[in-house]
């Protein structure tokens, strides 16, 4: 793979957003859904870039000192070559620069991958999500990231 890049995700990605959502997820976000959480101005989106394409993306709410991840998407052709790993780490770094004092992010307990990625980033078990998820139905589990102030 060529080198990743990560860089600040603008309206004019997403429909490359649109695209690895319905890769990725059985309930993916629409266009409209991505614009609705531009305007509202709280959700920073980052993108993962390789040759001049998007291989992922990740998003990210913060309100007063909380942050919660909305999702991270990698292409599925594109998984286990750094980024997802990367994607997180600019969340991680964009909360630490806003001065959050934790992030917060469900994930379900099948995505193993995804669970191993985030507990090896320091993100620790908080609590379980009853039959958060739907197609298929699964509890998620609540992963917290607690910074260090």
């Amino acid at each position: 793979m060529d080198r990743l890049t990560v860089r600040p995700m603008t309206e004019g990605d997403i429909p490359a957003a649109v695209r690895l959502e319905a890769l990725c997820f059985s309930q993916p976000w629409s266009a409209a859904a991505f614009r609705s959480a531009f305007a509202g101005g709280l959700t920073l989106f980052l993108a993962a870039q390789t040759a001049g394409e998007t291989v992922g993306y990740a998003g990210m709410q913060c309100v007063l000192d909380e942050g919660f991840v909305t999702n991270i998407a990698v292409d599925p052709a594109f998984r286990r070559r750094g980024a997802g790993r990367a994607l997180l780490a600019g969340l991680l770094e964009a909360g630490r620069e806003r001065g959050l004092s934790t992030l917060s992010l469900e994930v379900r307990p099948s995505n193993a991958p995804a669970a191993a990625l985030y507990e090896s980033a320091g993100f620790r078990l908080a609590g379980r999500r009853k039959n958060f998820y739907s197609r298929p139905a699964e509890d998620a589990l609540i992963l917290t990231y607690p910074y260090q102030l």
